[in-house]
């Protein structure tokens, strides 16, 4: 989403949180209770539907558990969550909705919380804005003085799709008061969300009784409080009936004579909507958090991030700037702060010395070897946040294979007695399992050439320490490096594959209750060779020390081990010098038939378009031959195309070395994640365009700057694409506001931090460290005190640019900035 003007604010949006369960879903009383019907849940910003869960089994009160991440990468006003009742031969049932409007978000922010479903009334589903011009005129006839409103409907922005397809938009325009409703009538525009009317309309105010040839003459104050103008939005249905898209209410006191008053307003439900009785239609239990990033210019960030990435230098390390900010962010947000910081230092090469400082603090103060690295600590939080982010692609070739066989066949492998469901034979359901467990620890232990660089140095560097602070203990060495691997990354991800994008959808119980199972079972099998050879012992349940005796203890030590050797020893591994190919992304879409010159419905066709480090193909549906292949070396740019173009929304292009390939993606969001990932995939192609046709050729001649030359170069400068390669995914700028938010928010807990080390330089750090320092790791008082000093100078500058571009963008009104009007 990054802006060609670099001197604007970019306002960077994004989502995550987790539907979690349902609750008495349907009438509290009568038939239609939903007992015998299945059930989803859809996310929708304003009306465009952006994820979908899975089909869930029939149940008045299902659980969903289904984590959800995007960027949001245009304005919206309502964020909403759908609950439908699957049905076979008809359309969808929805049985109820949470909306939250964009500045109500912080109030949920980061905690579950139960809602109340309200009904879906088509009313209240609207979204967009409108662009307004008005004024009263004074007009002197031969009767006497009038005013006259003058109202201009300029245009509008964010219309909703009805049926998938851009509207047929027409607004009316009312004069509205007590003993007047005074109606007129833009055009229909047709199939566009974004129309523009440049209709003005004239109504007269009658003067009031009183009037006495005043020179600056108004309506009575009692009469100007009851006018309003009220404008409604509506899609031409046809011959079908007109669908409401908004409206908005303006009163006319705020206008003066001969004062031309411009702005744009939301458009807002009709009414304000309606709301049910609080237990209707159930509850949905609910985890969202919204994050919305300011990203100044470039320059403003320079003295913070240059003091961040000072850090790995600083010593002790506890003194550095990273170290500070995990310190004081502790008690409020655990270590989630930390994530813009190794990102931050991933981008920049500075994050392996970092590791390794807090790596060697943790260390000094463990005690015990086998406690070694097994706790929440910044030192482990950062390591967990780097595998997830360099070892993306790592898990995916390692893991992805076999977790999709384990849940294509989905065979029984409960083997706990008092779970066993009648009918199934444990002894069938333990091999089963055992099957599953040995093709995932052999995926794990055959796959150290496929182990990122950065994981490797890391783990190499973990190792090392571990050896150095426990000599005597000749394991020590492996469960430094196990602790992480195994404990924290492949378990972790065969117990949650969703969350690691390895599948799309949470699982069922069943195939949960699988993975549960073998991910113990990888948790023991690979901490096994590096603590002991007596691990049997550790099961808590029966069932499970039978089931491990399955497996060969020693040939599973020895793999472990030269596993583990592998990823973290001096030598180089060796490649094969073929990089696997594995899936970036992949999914339904509309594709334009190439090479057509004519604008039809027909042209689109449904297709599957899938994506590899190595290539991008389509396809008639999921799984079928490849219809066209399009090496990834060959693609020269990946842009937005213009609604116009096809009078579509959320549609892109893949510019290569033959026609373009047109797409258009379901909503904003896939839209945006698919150009996001083609554009880091083929950033580095020799021969990429520097300009681009922004729409498309069609009827001879480009749409966009009128060349009938189907080979004129581009009319538009291409978006700049400077990641640094397509696993970091890393916009510097804004991970130094994250970093910046941060410390403003903690600013009390920096302040006490800076008094503990004023009050130890001064007490030598004996008398009060006990009751108020041990909050925080302080090493060196004075050094600390230094970096805390710098932080408050740099946070202090950057907070007076965020001060002054601010006051620059907050006037209302504006496209940004729209006026929430009234409501009837």
């Amino acid at each position: 989403m990054a802006e060609e003007d670099d001197t604007k604010i970019r306002i960077l949006q994004s989502l995550r949180g987790k539907i979690c369960e349902a609750k008495n879903l349907g009438p509290s009383s009568g038939p239609n209770r939903l007992r015998d019907l299945c059930t989803f849940c859809t996310i929708s910003l304003d009306q465009e539907e952006v994820y979908r869960t899975k089909v869930y089994e029939k149940s008045v009160s299902p659980f969903f558990g289904e984590d959800f991440y995007f960027e949001i990468p245009r304005p919206f006003q309502c964020l909403s969550f759908y609950v439908y009742a699957k049905s076979m031969f008809q359309r969808d049932l929805p049985v109820g909705k949470v909306a939250i409007r964009k500045e109500d978000l912080y109030k949920y922010s980061g905690k579950e919380n139960w809602f109340h479903l309200q009904p879906v009334d088509p009313h209240s589903e609207v979204q967009g804005k409108v662009h307004l011009e008005m004024r009263l005129n004074e007009l002197i006839t031969e009767t006497g003085s009038v005013q006259q409103l003058v109202v201009q409907i300029i245009a509008c922005q964010g219309l909703p799709l009805i049926s998938g397809q851009n509207c047929d938009p027409y607004a009316t325009v009312t004069l509205v008061g007590p003993a007047r409703s005074d109606q007129k009538k833009t055009k229909v525009k047709k199939k566009t969300s974004d129309p523009q009317f440049e209709e003005t309309f004239h109504f007269e105010v009658t003067r009031s009784s009183s009037y006495k040839g005043r020179s600056h003459f108004q309506v009575e104050e009692e009469d100007m409080e009851k006018l309003e103008i009220k404008v409604e939005l509506w899609n031409n249905g046809n011959l079908a009936q007109d669908v409401f898209l908004g409206e908005t209410r303006v009163s006319v006191k705020i206008l003066r004579i001969d004062h031309v008053h411009k702005a744009w307003y939301l458009l807002q439900p009709k009414g304000n909507g309606t709301k049910s009785k609080p237990d209707d239609l159930g509850s949905l239990r609910l985890n969202v958090t919204y994050t919305e990033d300011n990203v100044l210019p470039s320059e403003c960030y320079t003295s913070l991030r240059n003091l961040m990435l000072k850090s790995p230098d600083v010593k002790p390390i506890s003194a550095s700037a990273a170290h500070v900010l995990g310190d004081v962010c502790r008690d409020n947000v655990g270590y989630e702060a930390l994530l813009p910081v190794v990102r931050l230092l991933l981008h920049h090469n500075r994050l392996l010395p970092f590791l390794t400082a807090v790596a060697g603090l943790e260390l000094e103060n463990t005690q015990e070897a086998n406690t070694i690295f097994r706790g929440n600590s910044l030192a482990t939080r950062c390591i967990d946040d780097m595998m997830k982010i360099v070892g993306r692609s790592y898990l995916t070739v390692t893991l992805k294979p076999v977790l999709n066989e384990i849940f294509e066949s989905n065979k029984t492998c409960e083997i706990d007695p008092i779970r066993l469901k009648e009918g199934d034979n444990v002894e069938v359901n333990k091999e089963n399992l055992q099957g599953y467990v040995q093709k995932v620890f052999t995926s794990i232990t055959q796959s150290s050439s496929s182990c990122p660089p950065l994981m490797c140095d890391v783990f190499r560097s973990l190792r090392q320490l571990a050896s150095k602070r426990f000599p005597a203990d000749p394991h020590v060495q492996y469960s430094a490096v196990s602790s992480f691997i195994f404990l924290r990354f492949f378990a972790v991800a065969v117990l949650s594959p969703h969350t690691f994008q390895l599948r799309s959808h949470h699982p069922d119980p069943e195939i949960s209750r699988t993975l549960t199972l073998i991910s113990k079972t990888i948790q023991s099998l690979g901490s096994w060779g590096s603590l002991s050879k007596n691990k049997l012992s550790s099961f808590k349940e029966t069932y499970m020390y039978d089931f491990f005796k399955l497996f060969q203890e020693d040939e599973c030590i020895e793999k472990v081990k030269k596993f583990l050797d592998e990823i973290s020893s001096n030598v180089c591994k060796e490649s094969s010098g073929v990089e696997d190919s594995f899936v970036l992304k992949e999914g339904e879409v509309h594709k334009r038939a190439q090479g057509r010159k004519r604008i039809g419905k027909k042209n689109f066709k449904k297709r599957w378009l899938r994506l590899t480090n190595q290539e991008l193909s389509y396809h008639k549906q999921k799984g079928k031959e490849a219809l066209c292949t399009i090496p990834v070396k060959n693609i020269l740019g990946v842009e937005k195309l213009e609604e116009s173009a096809f009078n579509r929304k959320n549609m892109f292009q893949v510019i290569h070395s033959e026609k373009p390939l047109y797409v258009q993606a379901g909503n904003c969001v896939e839209a945006n994640s698919w150009i996001e990932v083609l554009s880091q995939v083929s950033r580095c192609n020799p021969g990429r365009l520097s300009v681009f046709h922004p729409s498309a050729y069609v009827n001879a001649s480009w749409l966009c700057c009128k060349e009938a030359n189907e080979n004129a170069p581009g009319c538009k400068p291409c978006t700049a694409t400077v990641l640094a390669n397509i696993q970091l995914d890393i916009d510097c700028d804004r991970e130094t506001e994250r970093i910046f938010f941060f410390f403003s928010s903690n600013l009390s807990r920096l302040q006490k931090m800076e008094d503990a080390c004023a009050g130890m330089s001064v007490y030598l750090g004996q008398q009060k460290e006990q009751e108020e320092y041990s909050a925080f790791t302080i090493q060196d008082p004075k050094e600390t005190f230094r970096t805390i000093t710098e932080l408050r100078a740099v946070l202090e500058e950057l907070q007076a640019h965020h001060d002054l571009k601010g006051a620059l963008t907050d006037e209302p009104g504006t496209i940004e900035n729209p006026i929430v009007g009234k409501t009837a």
